[in-house]
Formats: C-alpha cells, sequence, structure tokens
C-alpha cells in the first residue's frame, strides 16, 4: 500500500513538474500563453501599509500626485504658484493603478531606466526631464522644477515600484503591448463606431469623459477637448495609441484577455485623435534629427515626403519602408 501510495505522489509530482515547465515555455509550444510578467508585477504596491517614516511620507505623497495630479500641482490648486498641470487630468489616467499596471506605461522600473536618450530632444535626459515631457504634452501645462517637492516625490514613489527590478529596470510588462499593425489608412467611420459601442460608457459620447459623483474630479478622463492631452503628446500618436487601447480599453481588460482586435484598436485610435485638442507650442521643434522622428508623429516637418495625412492614419507601412531603405532603421512607431 505504502509502495502504490509513493509511486502515485511521485506521479502526480511528474504531471506538476511537467505543467510548469510548459507553463514557463522550457519544453513544449508556449506561443499561446504570451509573454511571462516579471515578477515586480507580482509584488504589494499598497502605499497604505507602508510605515510613517519620513521616506515612506515621501512616497506615499508621490503616489498621492499620480493619482490627484489636479489638486496638488494642476488646475485645483489653491495656490496658483505652484499649479504645473494644466489640464485636470492625472497621471494615473495613462499609467493605470498608480503605475502598476502591465503594459499601461507601468512606472516599475523607470527609474533605473535613466538617464536616457530620448530622440524628441535628441540629448540624454534624466527622469525629471521625462516627467516634465508629461507635464508640458500629456497634462498641457509647464516644467516642474527638479527641486520641487513634488517632484521630488513623485520620483521617490517610482523608485520605490522599482525597487525589485534589474539595475537596468527593464521588465517584462514595461511599455505598450505589441500588435500587428494593419497595412492601410485608419477607417475613421468604423472608429466612431467602436467608440460608441466600447467608449462612451465611460468617456461620454462627447468624449468629455465622467466626474466622480459629487465632486470635480475625473473618474474617466476626457479624450479631447480642453482638458484633454495637447496635440504634442505621445497618444497624438495613432500607433501609441493603438498599443494601449488594445491592451487596456475598455477599462477592466488585460493585455492577455483583450477585448478589440488590433483593427479595431487601430481604428478607433485614429478616431479619438482627430478630434480637437489643446495646440502645443512650438512643436515644430520637436526631434531635432528628424530622422529620429516616430512615423505616425501626427506633425511636421518631416524629412521624408510622405503627407502629413499619411503620419496621422496610415497606411504607415510605406514610410517605415523608407526609413529602412534610405537610413537602415527599423521603425515600428
Amino acid at each position: 500500500m505504502s509502495f502504490r501510495i509513493g509511486v502515485g505522489m511521485a506521479l502526480m509530482l511528474v504531471v506538476v513538474f511537467g505543467m510548469l515547465m510548459m507553463r514557463f515555455g522550457l519544453f513544449g509550444d508556449s506561443k499561446d500563453t504570451g509573454p511571462l510578467l516579471d515578477t515586480a508585477f507580482y509584488m504589494d504596491y499598497d502605499v497604505t501599509k507602508l510605515s510613517s517614516t519620513a521616506k515612506n511620507e515621501q512616497i506615499k505623497y508621490g503616489y498621492e500626485i499620480i493619482r490627484n495630479t489636479s489638486l496638488h500641482i494642476g488646475p485645483k490648486q489653491s495656490d496658483s504658484t505652484q499649479i504645473y498641470a494644466g489640464n485636470n487630468l492625472a497621471c494615473a489616467s495613462c499609467h493605470l493603478d498608480g503605475g502598476t499596471k502591465p503594459y499601461a506605461a507601468p512606472l516599475i522600473g523607470v527609474v533605473k531606466r535613466f538617464p536616457q536618450y530620448r530622440g524628441r530632444e535628441d540629448k540624454i535626459g534624466t527622469i525629471a526631464d521625462r516627467i516634465n515631457g508629461c507635464m508640458e504634452r500629456s497634462m498641457n501645462g509647464k516644467r516642474l522644477p527638479d527641486d520641487h517637492k513634488a517632484m521630488q516625490a513623485m520620483v521617490a514613489y517610482m523608485e520605490w515600484l522599482g525597487r525589485a527590478t534589474p539595475k537596468d529596470g527593464k521588465v517584462e510588462g514595461q511599455g505598450f503591448t505589441k500588435v500587428v499593425l494593419p497595412n492601410r489608412e485608419v477607417d475613421l467611420e468604423h472608429g466612431k463606431q467602436v467608440f460608441e459601442q466600447q467608449c462612451v460608457v465611460c468617456h461620454g459620447a462627447d468624449g468629455q469623459g465622467q466626474l466622480v459623483a459629487n465632486s470635480d474630479q475625473y473618474l474617466y478622463p476626457p479624450l479631447w477637448g480642453t482638458d484633454s492631452y495637447n496635440n504634442g503628446a505621445g497618444m497624438t500618436r495613432v500607433i501609441t495609441a493603438m498599443e494601449f487601447i488594445k491592451a487596456n480599453m475598455p477599462l477592466g481588460v488585460t493585455y492577455d484577455n483583450p477585448i478589440l482586435t488590433d483593427e479595431e484598436a487601430y481604428d478607433v485610435a485614429g478616431f479619438i485623435n482627430q478630434q480637437q485638442r489643446p495646440t502645443k507650442m512650438n512643436r515644430e521643434k520637436d526631434f531635432p534629427d528628424l530622422v529620429k522622428k516616430p512615423v505616425s508623429t501626427p506633425y511636421g516637418p518631416y524629412v521624408d515626403s510622405f503627407p502629413e495625412k499619411q503620419h496621422q492614419l496610415g497606411p504607415f507601412q510605406p514610410i517605415m519602408e523608407f526609413y529602412q531603405k534610405e537610413y537602415q532603421l527599423r521603425k515600428t512607431k
């Protein structure tokens, strides 16, 4: 009897071990499982559990700014000298779940990836420079001084998020998900239909978002109009918006269980970004080296001869092929 029990337990262990090996792609066909997230995404990021030390209070403040940006450094700040964000969005409007959701531009590990070269400025920039890129574009505001307590708090929060990441800060789950780019122009009519079917319940038929009950804070942010990101923001690039939308919208979906197809995400991203929004001043000075400009940057000048409309709505493959042939650059955005 003992022998039989022992054999049974051994067989069970072999089966479990085999399942784990398949799950982690060590043998067999694992292509259907999708990328495995870095273990950093499974940590506890509840700031309320932090003790009341000076450093932890700074981390908590950074989290609060990420979640409720307009209250602290935006239009709802009562001290006009402390207003840097120009709209009432929050950093968490794009960096979902306080910057901890995979493939939603997570903030986990991001500090360790700086200093970093940025083609938009054509220089090596710091994490503070990158935050200010968002301040001037996504938040439609102005630069926050590097030594400002809000800047230091946000960086402290991001450092805390990345405490378990490798030295280079690179993790599976960073940035946005991969998509298959349709080889055609955006279908704006189809994009409008997708928006009406999937997006209006949160963002409204007019794209102006939805407020928290009995509050002037957004529950769901506006996607266009005066209180949205300006036309110099990275999200105005159709490919970037498509990647974000595919893995995160409608609210509640995840990268490994999306609702929208690549075609639907592509068209609705194009529809949203054809709507009116604030203008970024001096955006023509972006990308001093025009060869580095992403193909879906919706505003000129360009080093290529493709029309601005094609840079906005595609097809993007001919533009990508041009840069591959002329400059040996493989562009994906």
